[in-house]
């Protein structure tokens, strides 16, 4: 008898464990594997977001992200930390005013979503850098590192505008996963010719991230689906759900921020924003934007959009 239950009791271990890896493969899968569609919680109904999408949403701005489809950019690529060929695409100022803005682009996109901001800084005299996030775009890689170990990968962009092309003033300017990824990148030890850095629509920590989109499209708690997952994560693409995490890194910022975020935001919720404001060190600047949803600062207020960050690079590069 003592034997049967020990039996029982072991198949009903294995069937769970076998279940609990499978959901939790699934949501490795759908969080942080490299893939072209998922699903994204974005207020009252759910947003797919593609690698590639078919068709340009309409926009105010669809005149400069034509002209930037007009452009001749040069292919530049670094190899990371960790050995991944990582590419971007490099756009020269005619003006050659040494300085230049690294874009960064947001989760499972790629450097042509940003095409209205190039347009905006060239017209200021910068020269653009736009790098494909690994596990994005052109670059290698097979899963989101959410800004974590993209971190390391911009430090590294940053070294090759200053080593390549002499750039003498750099700015650093991300959406969404973008916006995270630079305030992660503001909490390492940067070289001087790194003047400022914006941050549109950036979440505190992947972690409540995720637990905001698993609450809201599955209706399931974080724990402890998240703290098996940030398990797996850790053993396939080396980093931890709890250590990426943007509001510990702009701790140790010492540069000019300007953090922008719409306040209809649901997909990252405009309360991290302020979360980010008062942690962050070194001089800083908080605007949030009426009417605006996750990224859509630029479309809903252009003028004033452009008037501020124009206020802000004119006063950390002159």
């Amino acid at each position: 008898m003592k034997r049967k239950i020990i039996k029982v009791l072991a198949i009903l271990f294995v069937v769970l464990s076998a279940s609990l890896f499978f959901v939790v493969n699934y949501f490795y899968g759908e969080a942080v594997k490299r893939g072209v569609e998922v699903e994204l919680y974005d207020g009252e109904k759910e947003q797919t977001v593609e690698v590639v999408k078919k068709e340009e949403e309409p926009s105010t701005l669809d005149d400069a992200r034509n002209w930037f489809k007009e452009q001749n950019l040069e292919a530049v690529s670094q190899t990371s930390f960790d050995g991944l060929t990582l590419y971007a695409r490099y756009l020269k100022n005619e003006k050659q005013h040494k300085k230049a803005v690294i874009l960064a682009h947001g989760y499972r996109s790629d450097s042509d979503k940003m095409g209205d901001y190039a347009k905006f800084y060239y017209d200021l005299g910068f020269d653009i850098l736009i790098p494909d996030a690994r596990g994005h775009g052109n670059s290698e890689g097979d899963y989101v590192g959410y800004g974590w170990h993209d971190r390391i990968d911009y430090l590294g962009w940053v070294d090759v505008l200053i080593e390549k092309y002499d750039i003498e003033d750099i700015v650093l300017h991300g959406n969404s996963m973008g916006a995270a990824t630079v305030l992660m990148v503001s909490g390492e030890e940067l070289p001087p010719q790194v003047r400022g850095i914006i941050a549109d629509s950036g979440y505190t920590t992947v972690k409540e991230e995720l637990a905001h989109q698993l609450k809201h499209l599955y209706d399931l708690p974080a724990r402890p689906l998240l703290d098996f997952t940030s398990m797996m994560t850790k053993v396939r693409s080396g980093f931890t759900f709890e250590e990426a995490s943007a509001l510990d890194q702009v701790k140790n910022n010492k540069l000019p921020l300007f953090i922008i975020h719409g306040d209809e935001d649901e997909l990252v919720p405009t309360e991290m924003a302020h979360e980010l404001y008062e942690a962050a060190g070194g001089e800083k600047e908080l605007w949030i934007v009426p009417g605006a949803g996750h990224t859509k600062a630029y479309e809903v207020a252009t003028e004033e959009f452009e008037h501020r960050l124009s206020q802000f690079l004119n006063g950390i590069i002159h």
